[in-house]
């Protein structure tokens, strides 16, 4: 595992930037100089996330979101962890 940060990533396990061993590490988000917990997605080149709407939710049952757009920050909260680190070797 690497400790690069992607430039999109999603919660939704539908989205083709689904990526549940990262999510799984924790993701760390800044939005517009503040930290946020309720980023559903992110795009870091284009500056949006998308957080959700309340409690509200569409025909799917998926939560609505609201896209909103600035400067974007993301970090991997617990790094991963070296294969060999932990093995002893004789």
């Amino acid at each position: 595992m690497t400790d690069i940060v992607p430039d999109r990533l999603s919660t939704n396990p539908d989205s083709p930037y689904f990526d549940q061993d990262l999510l799984q590490r924790g993701i760390g988000i800044r939005f517009k100089g503040a930290e946020r917990r309720d980023v559903e997605e992110y795009c870091i080149s284009e500056g949006w996330i998308r957080v959700a709407l309340g409690k509200k939710v569409d025909r799917h049952g998926r939560p609505l979101t609201l896209k909103l757009t600035g400067e974007v920050e993301a970090w991997i909260e617990n790094p991963a962890q070296d294969d060999a680190e932990g093995s002893d070797e004789a």
